[in-house]
């Protein structure tokens, strides 16, 4: 067999046209790599963004109609002992203004979280673009990695989807946690448990935990770097996050 023949076989030519964008959000759920060398070909990144603000939409406005903002709002105030403890010192009145104000709130911070993605998705692929480039040497651009942000977050579709199936089944929503609404992770079944041990459980989370090995994976293929030594970047960025939350769970 020739050489040439060799390097046929190993090291196949893609298909000019690549995938289109619905193939692109399959495969991230069944055949990720496929999605992930087709951003080298292609950056676009919108239709996993219009999917995820959809499902965001789609969830809160279920949240509302099963729930209701008011008590998704004194739910989450339940748990921050020190602020609950403020607005209960209130009179009656003042409580009650406060506590509709706090609902009112929640539900326009529950309908902007697609245009905060934007912003925060942004943020995280600079971070993970000037941490291969500058310190592992890759040459990969701040658009794939911006690429790589949004299709490892599809698995938050799923998340959406069974927030919905469980509170359209009768769940118990009277305790409905909208940042913790399905059992997914060990802080869900805790709910009376201290916030620093619920900061510390939340992020071990089978979804999360998913979307963090879909973006190792990413930027393995698009810095062109070893998946180990991905994971390094990755899931340090993880792990400051999960501080971070501890910290802002000892300060509530």
């Amino acid at each position: 067999m020739s050489s040439d023949a060799v390097v046929n076989v190993s090291a196949p030519v893609p298909a000019a046209n690549g995938l289109s964008q619905v193939e692109r959000v399959v495969d991230a759920f069944v055949a990720p790599t496929k999605t992930f060398k087709d951003i080298l070909r292609n950056t676009s990144w919108w239709l996993p963004a219009v999917l995820i603000a959809l499902s965001i939409w789609a969830a809160g406005f279920v949240t509302d109609r099963q729930v209701g903002f008011d008590r998704v709002y004194e739910t989450a105030l339940s748990q921050s002992p020190r602020q609950e403890d403020r607005i209960n010192q209130l009179p009656p009145d003042q409580k009650a203004n406060a506590v509709a104000l706090g609902a009112k709130i929640t539900k326009v911070i529950t309908y902007s979280v697609p245009v905060v993605l934007l912003a925060a998705n942004a943020i995280y692929a600079l971070m993970l673009w000037g941490s291969f480039n500058f310190g592992f040497g890759a040459k990969t651009t701040f658009l794939q990695a911006y690429a790589v942000a949004w299709y490892a977050a599809l698995p938050f579709l799923v998340r959406s989807l069974l927030t919905i199936v469980f509170l359209y089944a009768g769940g118990n929503t009277d305790a409905f946690d909208q940042k913790n609404p399905v059992g997914t992770n060990l802080a869900y079944y805790m709910p009376d448990a201290a916030p620093m041990v619920r900061a510390i459980l939340a992020p071990f989370d089978l979804i999360a935990l998913w979307s963090l090995v879909l973006v190792t994976i990413g930027m393995a293929i698009v810095a062109k770097k070893p998946v180990m030594q991905a994971a390094i970047v990755t899931v340090g960025f993880w792990l400051l996050g999960v501080l971070a939350g501890v910290a802002g769970a000892a300060v509530s």
